[in-house]
């Protein structure tokens, strides 16, 4: 049997990756043989530089693609900073 293979979706941020690396970390320990393989996924909140994000959208902004990647399989989990999350 091959070793399962998860695809874990994430911002590219700085914060964003190491929260996913670590998690992934916790992951692979709790279940030997388990692979996590990452997708960087920008979202319109990194696009979007130039205006204040209650301007367009507040913070769901940040999470807003990732979530479409998890809804439609593209991903098989996402791990968001809780600061990202709308409130």
């Amino acid at each position: 049997m091959s070793p399962r293979r998860l695809i874990l979706g994430t911002r590219g941020s700085p914060l964003a990756l190491a929260q996913s690396r670590r998690f992934a970390e916790e992951l692979k320990a709790a279940h030997p043989g388990l692979e996590v393989d990452f997708q960087t996924i920008t979202t319109s909140g990194d696009r979007i530089q130039n205006r204040f994000l209650a301007e367009v959208g507040g913070k769901g902004l940040f999470v807003k693609e990732i979530e479409d990647a998890l809804s439609s399989c593209g991903i098989d989990l996402a791990v968001h900073s809780l600061k990202d999350m709308p409130a």
